[in-house]
């Protein structure tokens, strides 16, 4: 018998829609097992506009029925929520995901405020960089089935960690795939002739036929866009190095440009995952 799931949904209450709980109960839908899901409900304070005259902020029973135990109820689902004013919203969640052991960390995107390219404050990056597990970006308008799983990974890489981080990206590739019987691809990009990743070791590693696997020329992120787009992914699969550096220049790695360039709901491993 399968292991029960720990999902960690983060519902923050200044939204209307709640797209990474409804993301986690369709998860729960197809399962053998359903996983146990903690909702985690806090205002993520650099998206949000946190002045009294926000009505969004003041929720009440009814909404929290509604919104939440609502929902959870209906889906059958074994479940708890925890209320968060910390200021640190990042801390707290990376904090209470650990002592419930999460799976995985569903996270809500906010829509851009504006026609520019998607960006991600300090606070999520903090999030991406440190968790414990890996952590589902929820998109709202992203398509919620799992159809079409495509995982980014670096086959030319000569460091150890990254190397490692190709491995794990794959295997959590492949079993979303093969939990929602879905198609599973694999792409590489490389802007450098003399780096061209060896397609026989890929298709050794990764078990997939030749059409399943995408190596293009070009930067990472737009590549990587241009595949998904190509396939149709549901979900594309990306890794990180959990650098410690400042800010600046944490966030201005492949996997932020990456995130940016797609539309689809976007799951993201650091190297420090052990489990």
């Amino acid at each position: 018998m399968a292991e029960q799931e720990k999902l960690f949904v983060v519902v923050d209450p200044n939204d209307d829609e709640h797209v990474a709980l409804e993301r986690a109960l369709i998860t729960a839908s197809q399962r053998e097992v359903k996983p146990k899901i903690r909702v985690f409900i806090a205002v993520d304070h650099e998206a949000v506009d946190t002045r009294a005259d926000n009505d969004n902020l003041f929720r009440d029973t009814a909404w929290f029925d509604e919104k939440v135990r609502g929902p959870l109820e209906a889906a059958g689902v074994e479940a708890d929520a925890e209320l968060s004013w910390s200021s640190e919203w990042q801390w707290a969640i990376q904090r209470s995901a650990s002592h419930f052991g999460a799976d995985t960390i569903y996270l809500p995107v906010h829509k851009p405020s504006n026609a520019r390219r998607f960006t991600f404050s300090d606070s999520k990056w903090d999030l991406l960089k440190t968790a414990d597990c890996p952590v589902l970006l929820v998109r709202p308008g992203a398509k919620p089935e799992r159809k079409v799983v495509l995982a980014a990974v670096n086959f030319q890489a000569d460091r150890e960690n990254q190397r490692e981080l190709n491995d794990r990206v794959l295997e959590r590739g492949r079993l979303v795939a093969e939990r929602n019987n879905a198609d599973f691809h694999v792409v590489n990009a490389y802007v450098d002739s003399m780096l061209y990743p060896d397609r026989g070791k890929l298709a050794n590693e990764t078990g997939l036929p030749a059409e399943k696997i995408h190596v293009r020329s070009g930067y990472t992120d737009e590549v990587v866009a241009e595949v998904a787009k190509d396939i149709e992914a549901d979900i594309v699969i990306i890794g990180t190095l959990g650098q410690t550096g400042k800010r600046r220049t944490r966030r201005g790695n492949t996997a932020s440009r990456v995130i940016a360039g797609l539309n689809s709901d976007v799951m993201v491993f650091n190297h420090t995952i052990v489990r």
